[in-house]
């Protein structure tokens, strides 16, 4: 009788997956920083933008959909070492430069991080049963600060290195291939059973109940405002009359405002007993901090940037949370994972290509409805999915 396989420390297993989450965002929020000059080098539209700031969110949930099939097929753990390397590769393609590479590089690495985002709440319920919260809280976390680095320091890749935007985008894949290096030897160290009986129709199973419905479209509501977000905001604050640097750096305060509540959040959601007070509070402050953005004085965007990216850092963290808080097993929370990010995804991506159209169809005062109709309705999914409930993809 052969002797188990070894499974790999906790610690390594945490760092590892806490390099996956680093580079699980910069594909989102590299563009934005530099839409401006791609639009002015490659004669863009405006529809053309809000194409370019839709697709990948329409990616994401496709590659959210497929990751129960790729865990089947080839275990959780192996999935995100493919994720991640997709990842790797979108960002590559776009040192091609031109239109067909960046849309292309865009789609492509959205699907791999669609794949891990669906993955990951199944391991965090697998690996750190009794730490739930901190565990989601620290990806989160370290997720967030991948899209601040993102927001922040594409516009100085773009000064220095030659190349122009193809290149200062494409950088982006160096971190990424690292971290398909450091998960490589974790997820091959892992054995792989095949499927128990039950799982492949895991999201039909999860499907049956309204909960899933509504943790999916609090997933979705609050991820389309923050892809309006990652997308729009460097655009809505140079167009208030802050250069590229200036409109970075705002941008990178706001990823880095939700590193915090992105730990803090899930750690506190998940002790209380439901989350519904922490859905309303964080639409709230979101909410408020971005109309401060489009329309009070520029001295204090610097503050409201911080706020809107404490009330979005948390609302991700808290969807996150509310997956594996409302699942029963590890098997149901990887099948209510791949059906809120899936489909909330497709939903998602409503939100840039809505808020793009508004603008040109009535300036920032129709997009800023847009946006508080998308956060209305996350409220009130946030309102019932908060619920302590439990669900189970068997049952």
């Amino acid at each position: 009788m052969s002797a188990p396989p070894v499974r790999p420390p906790i610690l390594l297993l945490g760092v590892g997956l806490l390099l996956v989450a680093f580079n699980l965002r910069p594909a989102l929020t590299t563009v934005g920083p530099l839409l401006t000059e791609i639009r002015a080098e490659t004669g863009l539209g405006a529809a053309g933008a809000a194409i370019l700031t839709t697709l990948p969110v329409l990616f994401l949930g496709l590659g959210s959909g497929v990751g129960p099939a790729i865990s089947r097929r080839l275990g959780p753990d192996r999935g995100v070492l493919l994720a991640i390397a997709v990842v790797a590769l979108g960002l590559g393609l776009r040192a091609l430069g031109g239109l067909v590479p960046l849309f292309l590089g865009a789609c492509v690495s959205a699907a791999g991080i669609g794949l891990a985002g669906g993955l990951l709440p199944g391991l965090v319920k697998r690996d750190f049963p009794g730490h739930v919260g901190l565990v989601t809280g620290l990806y989160t976390m370290t997720l967030c600060l991948g899209a601040a680095a993102g927001a922040g320091l594409t516009v100085p890749l773009l000064d220095a290195l030659p190349g122009g935007w193809a290149a200062a985008l494409a950088a982006w894949s160096v971190p990424a291939a690292v971290a398909s290096l450091a998960w490589a030897p974790l997820a091959l160290a892992r054995p792989h059973f095949p499927a128990a009986p039950g799982v492949g129709s895991g999201i039909a199973g999860i499907g049956r109940h309204r909960l899933a419905w509504q943790v999916t479209g609090f997933m979705g509501l609050q991820s389309s405002l923050a892809y309006i977000t990652f997308a729009w905001l460097p655009s809505v604050l140079r167009s208030r009359g802050l250069d590229a640097v200036d409109a970075g750096f705002i941008a990178s305060l706001m990823s880095l405002g939700q590193a915090p509540s992105a730990l803090l959040v899930p750690t506190l959601a998940a002790r209380a007993r439901d989350q519904r007070a922490h859905a309303v509070g964080l639409v709230a402050l979101t909410v408020i901090a971005f109309l401060g953005l489009l329309f009070a004085p520029l001295g204090v965007v610097a503050p409201l940037a911080v706020g809107l990216g404490f009330g979005l850092g948390g609302m991700f963290g808290l969807g996150l949370t509310m997956i594996v808080l409302r699942a029963r097993d590890s098997i149901s929370a990887a099948a209510l994972s791949a059906l809120a990010q899936g489909v909330g995804y497709s939903i998602a991506a409503l939100g840039p290509l809505g808020f793009g159209l508004a603008h040109e169809a009535g300036g920032w005062n129709w997009s800023a409805l847009l946006f508080c109709t998308f956060a209305l309705g996350a409220a009130l999914c946030g309102l019932r999915a908060g619920r302590d409930r439990t669900i189970s993809a068997s049952a």
